[in-house]
């Protein structure tokens, strides 16, 4: 087995804003040049999550909508109180979503289903460039 990794910025609204990075993760899984293995994909801090959804307006609403209901961004939080920055509710969902998702590789593609895309979560109260770490294992 062997390892490739790559690290790659995206840039992000916030309020758990849903960005489609499905080419972006398959590019790099074809970049390693492996068959087999198995692809994960890590964002960097603790405000983002990645997850996979059938990216499409309506659901990527919906989605946005149940966050709003978990965790309102205008619910006061300790965190906010302590640090002041008001984006508790952003740790809240990401903790809650986790960080990262492994894909499987297989044949050189990811196993994704038909409507399934991976997705970046960018949770926090203002705009970023979330780095996500993409790490391939596997072999020729």
């Amino acid at each position: 087995m062997d390892i490739y990794s790559e690290e790659i910025a995206i840039n992000s609204e916030g309020f758990s804003e849903i960005k489609n990075v499905t080419s972006r993760v398959s590019t790099i899984a074809k970049e390693s040049g492996f068959n087999e293995g198995i692809v994960h994909i890590f964002p960097i801090g603790s405000t983002a999550s990645i997850s996979t959804i059938e990216f499409e307006p309506a659901l990527v609403q919906d989605m946005k909508d149940k966050l709003e209901e978990f965790a309102p961004h205008d619910q006061k939080t300790r965190h906010g109180e302590t640090w002041g920055d008001d984006n508790g509710f952003s740790h809240m969902r990401a903790t809650m979503m986790g960080p990262g998702i492994t894909v499987p590789l297989h044949n050189g593609k990811l196993v994704l289903g038909t409507w399934q895309q991976i997705v970046l979560l960018n949770h926090d109260n203002r705009k970023r460039d979330r780095r996500l770490f993409i790490q391939v294992i596997g072999k020729s």
